[in-house]
């Protein structure tokens, strides 16, 4: 069974024999390497099950060492970057020659963060290289906000998930890239995009790709429960499809309890979109864990990080 530990001193050195450490973050737990040791981002893949054509996020502890990782920093980045880091921000931007091709599946650039988690914060201070960090979790499975997600994902394939307590963005970084030097999403995140635009001016989105991605989290497959799951817009019709079936339900802030649902999970009854982002995860992962037949999940409003998290849902239900 993976050691769950708060020992720093621990994690830096399994990270330093090439080994793997799952760590906290504010978005969802990593399972991270050293970005210069081939042997532990191969361990990342293999581990995941992830296929190389999917681009890791390199994690550092300041912006100063941004230099170290990439060749410029656009403007617009730079404004990005001032605003939001330490955050829930990951920038794509052109690499220098040190950064392995293994991280970035091939591509010139690269993606790059730093997290908004003391813990983590003070584990990378101390180490000499930068972590990749994908979300802790097998391929396409839902993403771990807790030590013990990850614990359950990986038992004894890691030595060890350093404890940082349950994430509280509860959803992965907005990833943004930069073409012809203006700001593009490849993928929603904890940041919506109404903060983006207010720094950089209206943005597009790009967060579509099956083939080649330009940044993780942008297959239409992921994130995804065992279980069977449907996202509706009609809840109540849709629960009433299922009557011989046992059905779990994840709503936003009302309640649909019936004789036709066997759990449900509301994520805000005072309807805050933060709140639900930060529950959205664990809830599913205790869904998942119920041998339902099926799980409906009512869709967000469309606004803010309800935008975020309803591109999560309809790729778990895809």
């Amino acid at each position: 069974m993976s050691i769950i530990s708060s020992d720093i001193q621990k994690a830096k050195a399994i990270l330093e024999n090439e080994e793997l450490v799952a760590i906290p973050t504010e978005t969802v737990y990593g399972l991270a390497g050293n970005i210069f040791s081939e042997k532990a981002i191969k361990s990342i893949f293999n581990t995941k099950q992830r296929p190389l054509f999917n681009p890791l996020i390199v994690h550092i502890s300041s912006v100063t060492e941004l230099p170290n990782i990439v060749k410029e920093i656009p403007k617009k980045a730079a404004l990005l970057a001032h605003k939001f880091w330490p955050g829930s921000l990951t920038l794509v931007l052109e690499k220098n020659k040190n950064i392995p091709d293994l991280i970035t599946a091939g591509k010139n650039t690269v993606a790059v963060r730093i997290p908004n988690h003391k813990t983590t914060l003070a584990l990378l201070a101390q180490l000499s290289f930068p972590l990749a960090a994908p979300s802790a979790n097998p391929f396409n499975r839902i993403s771990p906000t807790k030590a013990s997600h990850v614990a359950h994902y990986f038992k004894d394939q890691i030595q060890m998930v350093l404890e940082g307590g349950q994430c509280k963005n509860g959803i992965e970084s907005t990833i943004i890239g930069f073409e012809n030097d203006e700001p593009v999403i490849y993928r929603l995140g904890a940041i919506a995009i109404e903060e983006i635009e207010k720094v950089v001016g209206k943005v597009i989105v790009k967060n579509l790709a099956e083939s080649n991605p330009n940044a993780p989290g942008m297959l239409k497959k992921h994130y995804a429960p065992r279980t069977k799951t449907i996202l509706t817009s009609t809840l109540e019709q849709e629960i009433s499809k299922y009557a011989s079936k046992k059905v779990g339900v994840l709503s936003f802030h009302t309640s649909y309890q019936s004789h036709e649902v066997d759990f449900e999970i509301v994520l805000s009854p005072k309807q805050d979109l933060k709140e639900a982002a930060g529950k959205l995860y664990d809830a599913m992962h205790q869904l998942d864990l119920l041998e339902l037949d099926i799980i409906i999940i009512e869709k967000l409003p469309n606004i803010g990080l309800g935008k975020s998290m309803n591109d999560r849902l309809q790729r778990a239900s895809f």
